[in-house]
């Protein structure tokens, strides 16, 4: 029997396929195997900061991120395989050349590898972030600045963030860092971000949200810069919510003061009026972006906010609290009493 040539051509292309296959497993093998063994190439050295808590599906993400390792899910099975690994917090010394059971060894280890400890408070803009980083010599200003906007971090959260300018504002997680000798500024950067991941994504995923995580981390920004004190989070975030679902505007005077990059306690006709899509004077909704870096109880205050009929609020002078109203005129009563004491008192949700 004669073989067609078309017969011919599916054997062959058949035959090829298996060949790319095998290929493609042996080189899968192959740098599974190198991974595995620390044979990456060329040694670099990392300091690599591990939170207190960390297990090791968080690490594999973290030694991802920073280029220690490349293949997250092979580490997690040899962690498994392995035995338990007890890990210690702190900052530990790692290198690319080093094994899996090397990097394990390392860090179950006290931490020994000292650095410089940079705080970032809660409610910090990205700028001044940028500016702390700049006072304590680990990094220029335009640096962090350039990094933040144009560099590449392997998060799906950064993926799905809908601007280009300003783009990791709000997903800079306030905390304590200990910064290593050498880290760069884009590794400084992760390590803000691998924090948000652990602390506030289980959050928002958690709480089935119909919102996106911008839009939450956008309105807990705003909650963190309005809000006096902890106890008042929902109810600020209350306002805003209510605020909204009447296609209110929200008024915020932090989101102008963004715009400003300046903390006015009162602000100006003129200030209120500029053309920003940041102005939640002049437009409708939240702000374009988060404005500042929210914590984790301004995070959960904007997915769980508050049921209160609260649409204003003002600032008491001295910021210890705000005088939560349900009316435009219960608002102006208060505003008036305020004013009556020390003629110095900033307000939100003004009409």
């Amino acid at each position: 029997m004669r073989t067609s040539n078309g017969s011919k051509k599916r054997g062959y292309t058949g035959k090829l396929i298996l060949i790319l296959l095998a290929a493609l497993l042996l080189f899968s093998g192959f740098t599974v195997y190198r991974d595995v063994t620390g044979k990456r190439g060329t040694s670099v050295d990392f300091s690599v900061d591990i939170p207190d808590g960390a297990g090791t599906n968080q690490i594999a993400g973290i030694l991802k991120n920073r280029g220690i390792i490349k293949h997250p899910l092979i580490f997690k099975v040899y962690s498994k395989l392995s035995g338990s690994h007890m890990y210690k917090k702190g900052v530990h010394a790692l290198d690319t050349t080093m094994s899996y059971g090397e990097i394990f060894a390392e860090l179950e280890k006290n931490a020994e590898a000292k650095g410089e400890k940079l705080t970032i408070p809660e409610g910090y803009e990205a700028r001044q972030i940028a500016d702390l980083i700049s006072e304590k010599g680990l990094g220029s200003r335009d640096e962090f600045i350039n990094e933040m906007n144009h560099g590449v971090f392997s998060y799906d959260f950064v993926n799905s963030i809908p601007r280009t300018e300003n783009r990791l504002e709000g997903y800079l997680y306030p905390s304590t860092y200990t910064i290593a000798e050498g880290t760069s500024v884009h590794d400084i950067i992760d390590m803000m971000l691998a924090e948000f991941e652990r602390n506030v994504v289980p959050v928002y995923n958690e709480s089935d949200s119909e919102q996106s995580l911008d839009d939450i981390i956008t309105l807990a920004s705003i909650v963190e810069r309005e809000a006096a004190n902890d106890d008042e989070r929902g109810k600020v975030a209350s306002v805003f919510v209510n605020r909204m679902k009447k296609d209110m505007k929200l008024e915020s005077c932090a989101t102008v003061q963004y715009i400003l990059k300046e903390r006015k306690t009162i602000l100006s006709n003129a200030d209120t009026a500029i053309d920003s899509k940041y102005n939640t004077y002049k437009y409708a909704g939240l702000p374009e972006g988060p404005i500042a870096s929210p914590g984790l109880l301004s995070v959960k205050a904007a997915l769980h906010p508050d049921d209160t009929g609260y649409y204003y609020f003002l600032a008491v002078s001295d910021g210890s609290k705000n005088l939560f109203s349900e009316t435009f005129d219960e608002h102006n009563e208060k505003l008036r009493q305020e004013q009556g004491k020390n003629g110095n008192t900033k307000e939100s949700g003004d009409e």
